[in-house]
């Protein structure tokens, strides 16, 4: 392996696309790094759920939001808005979805190797 490993998301690994979205990763070593873009009226339960095959998102996410603004609601009920410059954990168990009119963009440190497959 290389010591020194150099990638750009403009040059993704695996791209999985589905409607209002895609999921860019790359892998650094034995890392994989997730880049969501989610446009206006995107939903997990509408947009991803159904190749998911789960009632909820059961992937556990760790990530950093870059721009725009989204809603995660957990299986319980609890609730939670993602804002720019948040850090987030979200367990698995949940939905989530863009509020407003401006795309969401978040990068994800945990979970990408799983999501949106």
């Amino acid at each position: 392996m290389n010591a020194i490993v150099l990638k750009r998301f403009e040059c993704p690994d695996e791209v999985r696309q589905f409607d209002k979205g895609k999921f860019e990763t790359v892998r650094l070593g034995a890392v994989t790094i997730g880049r969501a873009t989610y446009e206006p009226g995107w939903k997990w339960s509408e947009h991803v759920k159904p190749s998911a095959g789960t009632a909820s998102c059961q992937v556990e996410h760790v990530g950093l939001v870059l721009a725009g603004w989204a809603k995660v609601l957990m299986d319980d009920g609890a609730e939670i808005d993602l804002r720019p410059g948040d850090l987030f954990y979200v367990a698995p168990g949940h939905d989530s979805w863009v509020v407003g009119d401006e795309p969401y963009v978040s990068l994800h440190f945990l979970g990408a190797e799983q999501y949106a497959r």
